[in-house]
């Protein structure tokens, strides 16, 4: 399901890693507008159409969105590097002029978690992500 069916239908799915299933992760609509910004207030994106994915493996890690590409509000830069994520695929990432890493996306993820293609998250730490009532 893409994130544009998401807005007539929740999304609620769980993927685990065929070979260790006990890895999994939650994809769950989360049904609000979901705003990005840097401290400085500068908007990177705007979505009613993001995701929340929670991902349990060797630990339970923190909850995070994921948005739409074509809901950025900026130009992000891709940065050289990637890593491999034994459950969702290889992670590509992505900054702006002044602020490194700040975004990262998997393009091409493993098929079983092709949910995620092409969905871009943003460091917590590195700027501020609200969560408001969805416009009508």
């Amino acid at each position: 399901m893409s994130p544009q069916e998401g807005k007539e239908q929740a999304l609620e799915t769980t993927i685990r890693r065929p070979d260790a299933p006990q890895h999994y992760m939650v994809l769950r609509s989360i049904n609000r507008r979901v705003v990005v910004r840097l401290p400085n207030g500068e908007k990177l994106a705007d979505s009613d159409c993001a995701l929340r994915l929670m991902e349990s493996g060797q630990t339970l890690y923190d909850p995070i969105a994921y948005l739409p590409q074509q809901d950025l509000t900026v130009d992000l830069v891709t940065e050289s590097g990637e890593t491999k994520c034994p459950l969702k695929g290889n992670a590509s990432y992505f900054g702006m002029e002044g602020h490194e890493k700040l975004a990262w996306s998997y393009q091409n993820p493993h098929p079983f978690a092709h949910e995620i293609r092409g969905l871009v998250a943003f460091y917590p730490d590195k700027v501020i992500i609200e969560e408001h009532p969805i416009r009508h």
